[in-house]
This record gives C-alpha cells, sequence and structure tokens, in this order.
C-alpha cells in the first residue's frame, strides 16, 4: 500500500524560532526545546538547522533523547535534560555531556555522589505541582547547594497559553522568590506561551517548544508540515448506502467517495471522524464514515477531476485546526504522526 506524504518545512521552524527570539531582549538567550523526536518531526535534522539558525541550547525531556541529539549535532551546544538524573541514566550523561535539571533531592544527593563538580540545572515547582522542589523540599536542601555547579534554574507555567489567568502571576512571584535564594545563574520560566506573556517571564532564558511547529499559541507561526495521502480507489455511492464501519455514514445523494492511504496508526486520531476534512487543492472534501486502522473514506463529488491525493495537514487546516476536530490538541496531532509517512524536508 502507498503511504502518505509528510512534508516538513524546516526552513519554517528557523523562521518560528527567529521569530520568537525577537520578541524578547537582545540579553535573553532565545533555546529550543525538541523532545519527542522534535515534536516527531526529527531531531536530527531539526535539531541540526536550528543549530545552524543560532541555537545554543536544547532541551530534551529524556536522556536517551539528548544522547540522539548530541550525536546529531556535535559537542558546540548545551543540552538540558528536564527528567533530571534518573537511575540507569548516569553514563550517559558523562559520555554525551547531557546536563540533568535535578527535580528533588533524591536526584541533587546522587548527583553530588556521582558527578561533584559537574554543571546541572535545577528545576523548581512553582505551582504546576507536576516536577520541581517545592518549597519546603527546597528548605531541606539548601545546604548542598554551595556545592552544586548549578548553571539554570527553571520553572513551567501551568497557564501560559491563557494569556489572562492569575496563575500565571502567581508563579512568576512564587518562581521569583524561591529563585532568589539560589546561587546566582540563569533563570528561566517561559515556553512559547510564557514568551507571549511579556518581559517579565523572559528572564535570561526562554525555551520555546510548540511554537517552533507551527502550534497554538503562537498565532503568527508560520505553519511547518503538510501531509499528503494518496488515493488507492474511488467508487460511487448511491442514495441510502452506507460507507465505513457501523454504516456510520449513509449518502443522502450520489456521492463520489475516495478511499485514501492513512488511519489511526499513522497517528490520525478516531476522535476526528466527520468533523475534519481533507483537502485538493483549495477545495474541502469531508471525510466521511469512522476513521479506520489504515483508511479514511472522503467524500469527493465536488471535485471536476480525480487528484492522486489529498491533503489533511496544509495551510488551512493546521495541526490545531485539526485537532480541534479530534477534541485534543496540535501537540498530539504532531507527536503521533507515525513512522509510515515517507518525510520530505525543505529547507
Amino acid at each position: 500500500m502507498p503511504g502518505g506524504l509528510l512534508t516538513i518545512d524546516l526552513g519554517a521552524i528557523v523562521a518560528n524560532w527567529r521569530a520568537l527570539d525577537a520578541k524578547t531582549a537582545d540579553t535573553v538567550e532565545t533555546g529550543a526545546v525538541i523532545k519527542a523526536d522534535a515534536y516527531g518531526l526529527g531531531v536530527r535534522p531539526v535539531g541540526r538547522s536550528l543549530q545552524k539558525a543560532g541555537v545554543t541550547t536544547f532541551f530534551v525531556a529524556l536522556a536517551d533523547e539528548g544522547v540522539a541529539l548530541r550525536q546529531a549535532i556535535g559537542p558546540a551546544t548545551r543540552i538540558f535534560v528536564f527528567s533530571g538524573y534518573m537511575r540507569g541514566d548516569e553514563n550517559a550523561f558523562v559520555e554525551f555531556d547531557l546536563t540533568p535539571l535535578l527535580n528533588n533531592a533524591d536526584q541533587i544527593t546522587r548527583f553530588l555522589i556521582d558527578r561533584q563538580g559537574a554543571t546541572c540545572g535545577l528545576q523548581l515547582d512553582s505551582g504546576m505541582n507536576r516536577l520541581g522542589l517545592e518549597r519546603e523540599e527546597l528548605n531541606s536542601i539548601m545546604d548542598k547547594m554551595p556545592a552544586l555547579d548549578q548553571v539554570l534554574v527553571m520553572s513551567h507555567l501551568a497557564c501560559a497559553d491563557e494569556f489572562e489567568h492569575p496563575q500565571n502571576a502567581a508563579q512568576l512571584v512564587a518562581f521569583n522568590e524561591m529563585a532568589a535564594r539560589l546561587p546566582a545563574c540563569q533563570r528561566s520560566l517561559a515556553a512559547t506561551g510564557g514568551i507571549l506573556l511579556g518581559a517579565d517571564y523572559h528572564m535570561n532564558l526562554t525555551r520555546p517548544g510548540i511554537g517552533l511547529y507551527g502550534g497554538d499559541p503562537f498565532m503568527d507561526a508560520r505553519p511547518v508540515v503538510k501531509l499528503s495521502l494518496p488515493i488507492i480507489q474511488t467508487r460511487p455511492v448511491a442514495v441510502g448506502e452506507s460507507v465505513g464501519y457501523g454504516a456510520a455514514w449513509i449518502a443522502t445523494c450520489p456521492s463520489i467517495i475516495a478511499t485514501v492511504a492513512g488511519g489511526y496508526a499513522d497517528g490520525l486520531i478516531r476522535a476526528m471522524g466527520q468533523d475534519a476534512s481533507l483537502y485538493a487543492g483549495d477545495i474541502r472534501c469531508p471525510i466521511v464514515g469512522r476513521v479506520s486502522m489504515d483508511l479514511i473514506t472522503v467524500d469527493i463529488t465536488d471535485l471536476a477531476e480525480i487528484p492522486t491525493s489529498l491533503d489533511i495537514l496544509n495551510t488551512t487546516q493546521t495541526v490545531d485546526v485539526l485537532a480541534k476536530t479530534a477534541g485534543t490538541i496540535g501537540y498530539e496531532i504532531l507527536t503521533s504522526l507515525g513512522n509510515r509517512y515517507k518525510r520530505v524536508y525543505k529547507d
């Protein structure tokens, strides 16, 4: 079966990074988050393009991701690991020069035993209750702070994509109060949404993620991905005939239905169902019937000619538009894109 064609615009990723970088002062460093294989788009090509554009600080979720990134971009940049100093990853931090973002007292203790003198970052919980030291835990290990070669202290905003949410200001205050007790080093609070909140949140280092890849809340982002699905077969469907599992769609007029190669095994989740569409150029072609594992059925009755493929991601139906049809977010669409697509990168 022919697979879909996923076109990834590296030039758009770089342009989005530059646009976010331009929103902060020259004294603020703009890093890049390329965890989860660069949000599903390929850590090697994305990492190299961003490094060439001027990124010198990267963030990943896991040590294994840091290893893959280091192998792709070489030794000249910093790579921070959000999950910190996890058991079993000790050798990776040494061999591949990764920097853990220590997030609890146990990690700090073990890091000082194993790696005293090595650089690290510290993650604080300013109110999200996910990762990081809370105030009480920070109090309990303050005597160990002088022994840490701490180069970054960070926290993460829970509601940064809701610009008026009161928790943003509350977390800003909490982070500044906690960070003020620590040795002077770079501070980071803002991911994409935090950058858009304004200068108070920028600190010394920002770490955009989803905004690099064309996603909300960065409304000025350039779209990064185009996904074209080849048409395998077309057929006429008469009034009263059904299409797909469960006979979920029944034709109310004579229709032409195209079956395309793609489905929930490729990250095109079932929940988007008949609320999503595919496109032939600018012409919308609605999905009919249920999304199945490998196939999607599409109403192409209004097309003058039958194309060889239809687009499910393009400049009109971006990852966030498609995500809304499934009641989810663009992050999930991006990171779920499967490995059966032929991937083409352009600058």
